[in-house]
């Protein structure tokens, strides 16, 4: 819901409206860094080993980035953390071998590379000694395969024809967060970086610190967690964006794929939600360009102020005789050569704040450190 009306639902709990919405520069009052690190120790899943070391990372993330961290936050951090990894810095992924071999391959067609000559390159030594293959075949993590391809990319000459110089590894670490993202966040990574930050992603100190920023490190008006969890698997302010794409479907009568992406990316090419805001033109009274350079604003919370969003709101709101939800579920079917079922952001999302519901239950039942 827009602002107007969360002004009116004065029964909307303020405590879940500011978790959702906050996103750096304040504090829990009186929490001392100890008392901080000791909550998250308790929040913990009671399996998991070296609690005092996760608790020091994740805290050593917030405090970094500004972020309070409420229980709110930290459950939901922990939910990400639990769902994607189940809380091991660099997890392990099953038939890991066998998805790159057929990612090299995949690529060598692509180029009409010859088997042999794949079978080839991936016979020369590297580095470490061992021959790419060997490697290959003893890769049970992410980050292992990350190191592989980096160093064929770098040795053989064959790895820069098939890769150029972008490892196809895009996702690591306890919270699988986006290498490129995370190389987009580096200048102010608090830690010293020896090597790459693609390879401190990979450690649980860097996989977390990062993680943590894609999750909470944005501005929204959300006020269930639940979208945030979705935008974290689709696109920061993709649920926001799916339900703008609602609206316009609504008001056009043009069915519209609610993936979150209102451009194009990288592109100047229209895509179906610019070309069915287009055909509305006349009603918002706005031209082609600026719709476009309005709808460029999709990744920024802003754009909820932009004319195109509140006209598209005010028909479609009128239209229906009630107002239209603010933030939608994007509609995207996962891909990757990791998952082997057939599910969605939708269901990420569910999943994990499912996991969430279970952390901030568990809060409730212990005593605060401030307490103690």
């Amino acid at each position: 819901m827009n602002r107007f009306f969360l002004r009116l639902l004065l029964l909307v709990p303020l405590a879940v409206v500011a978790g959702c919405s906050s996103q750096s520069s304040r504090t829990v009052p009186g929490q001392t860094p100890e008392q901080v690190r000791a909550r998250i120790v308790q929040l913990l899943p009671a399996r998991i080993a070296d609690r005092q070391g996760w608790a020091t990372d994740i805290h050593a993330a917030f405090s970094a980035q500004g972020l309070a961290p409420t229980d709110e936050n930290l459950c939901s951090v922990l939910a990400v953390t639990e769902q994607e990894s189940n809380f091991q810095a660099d997890p392990p992924v099953p038939g890991l071998a066998k998805i790159a071999r057929t990612e090299i391959n995949r690529r060598a067609g692509k180029l009409h590379i010859p088997e042999f000559v794949v079978r080839s390159a991936l016979s020369i030594s590297s580095p470490t000694g061992k021959t790419y293959n060997q490697r290959l075949d003893a890769a049970r993590t992410e980050g292992e395969l990350s190191a592989i391809f980096d160093d064929f990319i770098g040795m053989v000459p064959l790895g820069k024809s098939l890769f150029g110089n972008l490892n196809p590894v895009h996702t690591g670490g306890p919270m699988q967060v986006s290498i490129a993202f995370a190389q987009k966040q580096a200048r102010d990574y608090p830690y010293p970086v020896a090597g790459t930050i693609r390879q401190e992603v990979f450690t649980r100190r860097g996989g977390m610190y990062f993680g943590i920023a894609h999750l909470l490190g944005y501005p929204v008006d959300y006020t269930q967690s639940l979208y945030r969890f979705a935008d974290f698997n689709a696109g920061w302010y993709a649920s926001r964006n799916a339900a703008f794409q609602n609206a316009v479907s609504q008001v056009s009568g043009i069915p519209l794929t609610l993936d979150g992406d209102l451009t194009i990316p990288g592109s100047y090419a229209l895509g179906s939600t610019e070309r069915a805001v287009r055909a509305l033109g006349k009603q918002l009274n706005l031209s082609d360009n600026a719709i476009r350079n309005q709808l460029l604003k999709g990744d920024r919370l802003e754009f909820d102020q932009t004319d195109v969003y509140r006209k598209v709101f005010a028909l479609a709101d009128r239209q229906q005789g009630k107002p239209l939800p603010r933030a939608v579920l994007p509609g995207i079917t996962l891909q990757s050569p990791k998952i082997t079922r057939n599910l969605t952001t939708a269901w990420f999302a569910k999943r994990v704040d499912e996991r969430r519901q279970r952390c901030m239950s568990r809060a409730s039942t212990l005593k605060s450190p401030m307490a103690l």
